[in-house]
């Protein structure tokens, strides 16, 4: 689970937009960059590089 109050802080590295928590699939998705980024053991993981791309399904929602 993230924290509330990181969650508003955080941005997309990349477009600087906001991200959407997925508690499913423990991971941090910024549907501007397409990108979901992981979260392991409560620590967001914010490289361009471990982040995985989104399908057309993931960022249409």
């Amino acid at each position: 689970m993230i924290d509330k109050k990181l969650l508003d802080i955080l941005v997309c590295p990349v477009t600087k937009g906001p991200l959407i928590y997925d508690k499913q699939t423990s991971e941090l998705i910024s549907k501007s960059a397409r990108l979901a980024y992981p979260v392991r053991d409560g620590i967001p993981i914010m490289l361009e590089d471990e982040a995985r791309p989104l399908s057309e399904d993931e960022w249409t929602d």
